[in-house]
């Protein structure tokens, strides 16, 4: 690579850092962690092949200039019974059709639905019930990668991520080269409703995770071959 490819590859790419509120929600905001969900019409709340109606842990208005993903609406559900990492399953070089549904040995199907809408307009009619409901907000930044093409390791969208081991990539089902989007750091905790039952292998009886803790990379199909298609990739 010559010092220009060099000098390429470490420039800034546009990103906002994610910042969560200490005031409750107490009506609907489309940035938020927990709250009420702004899904599409033919979008149900998802559930968990348990049964159980997954939580919401965040969701957010993607800006703008996030091409290809600007205007889109992040949604990122995660059972509350069920905690555990991420694992592909591929087929002929792609992810397997309908990857978002595809089993997560040794469980049927994922513990978790991860969605990018563009319909929302009206939130539902009841909050998530177990997640305390906090605002988000978003801040332009310049995330820069270090000499390692590490970008900044915080809660973000855009830029460039901070691989904790070595980058991955995948090709959507539909042929599409998954792009990254959003960066949830390593042991990121989601305040819960006092009463409520622990989650396995969470830090406490007060706060849900995701994926074990782990970082968390979300690598979407800028296709937009379903609301759905979008991997979590799971790192320490």
């Amino acid at each position: 690579m010559d010092v220009q490819d060099a000098q390429k590859q470490r420039a800034a790419l546009p990103a906002h850092v994610i910042e969560v509120g200490d005031e409750p929600l107490v009506r609907p905001e489309r940035d938020s962690v927990g709250g009420w969900p702004f899904l599409d019409d033919a979008q149900e709340w998802p559930s968990c092949f348990c049964g159980e109606k997954l939580a919401l842990l965040f969701q957010l208005d993607v800006p703008a200039d996030l091409e290809p993903f600007g205007g889109d609406h992040l949604l990122v559900f995660h059972c509350r019974a069920h905690n555990d990492a991420s694992e592909p399953e591929c087929a002929g070089g792609r992810l397997v059709p309908r990857y978002w549904d595809a089993p997560q040995l040794p469980y049927p199907r994922p513990f978790w639905r991860i969605l990018l809408q563009r319909q929302a307009a009206l939130p539902a009619a009841e909050p998530e019930p177990s997640v305390r409901a906090l605002p988000l907000t978003l801040r332009p930044f310049v995330d820069a990668p270090n000499d390692r093409g590490i970008g900044a390791q915080t809660f973000k969208l855009g830029g460039t991520p901070s691989w904790a081991q070595d980058p991955e990539s995948y090709t959507c089902a539909c042929g599409a080269e998954l792009e990254y989007l959003c960066q949830v750091p390593e042991g990121m905790e989601f305040a819960v409703r006092p009463g409520l039952p622990e989650q396995p292998y969470s830090v406490g009886p007060d706060a849900y995770g995701m994926f074990l803790g782990n970082e968390v990379y979300l690598l979407a199909c800028p296709a937009h071959c379903d609301p759905a298609a979008v991997w979590p990739v799971c790192q320490n």
